[in-house]
């Protein structure tokens, strides 16, 4: 970001713009001609920023929020042992760690199922509602949390790893057997939700709205 007579200027208002796809720096003139523009590298089309950034970060975000709930509430494995079931929660599992005073198992699947999601959800709606209600302050650490929550997104798919690994190797027919449950169809769409709404936001709308200050 350049300064010219006293004023912010960004790369967009100086006539540049990033190819989304391979991050060229493009000249690409005033922002009106920049929806018509290929990249000279990988001939993607070009956008000052990313179409509907917002209302398409707002969905994954608010659906993301409402399927947390039966994420945590339902169960989310299944053991079939000697004939009789039992269903645990992920609460269950962190509970069950602890007992067994396996404390750092029970540490770590609490901060990746529970904290993260809920993290990324908050995060993402403090981010938005800054930029809805032109909030200026903190932009420097605005952004470095979007890109926290853009590197952590993948570790939140802890809990689904473990119940495919286990349903893969506790596996001993009408012995015993592990399933995943219900909760783990929800758990996964919020975690791609919460990825994809990291993936779809631009991060440079928080920057727009301070430049756009008088």
């Amino acid at each position: 970001m350049a300064e010219k007579y006293g004023k912010r200027q960004t790369a967009m208002e100086s006539g540049f713009i990033t190819c989304h796809d391979c991050g060229n720096l493009v000249r690409a003139g005033t922002p009106p001609e920049v929806s018509h523009l290929g990249c000279p590298r990988c001939n993607a089309l070009i956008h000052a920023r990313k179409p509907h950034s917002l209302s398409r970060t707002w969905a994954l975000i608010i659906t993301s929020a409402v399927l947390f709930f039966p994420a945590n509430l339902l169960p989310i494995m299944r053991v079939d042992f000697m004939g009789s079931q039992q269903y645990s929660t992920i609460m269950d599992g962190i509970f069950y760690f602890f007992h067994e005073k396996e404390y750092g198992i029970g540490v770590i699947i609490f901060t990746a199922s529970i904290l993260v999601p809920f993290f990324k959800i908050i995060g993402m709606t403090l981010i938005l509602l800054s930029i809805q209600f032109n909030w200026k302050s903190w932009l420097r650490h605005k952004t470095a949390m979007f890109h926290f929550i853009e590197f952590i997104g993948r570790w939140s798919m802890l809990d689904i790893f473990v119940i495919a690994l286990m349903a893969t190797l506790v596996n001993f027919g009408s012995l015993t057997s592990t399933q995943a449950a219900p909760a783990a169809s929800y758990f996964t769409a919020v975690v791609l939700c919460t990825m994809f709404a990291a993936l779809t936001f631009d991060s440079r709308l928080l920057w727009d709205t301070d430049v756009s200050s008088p």
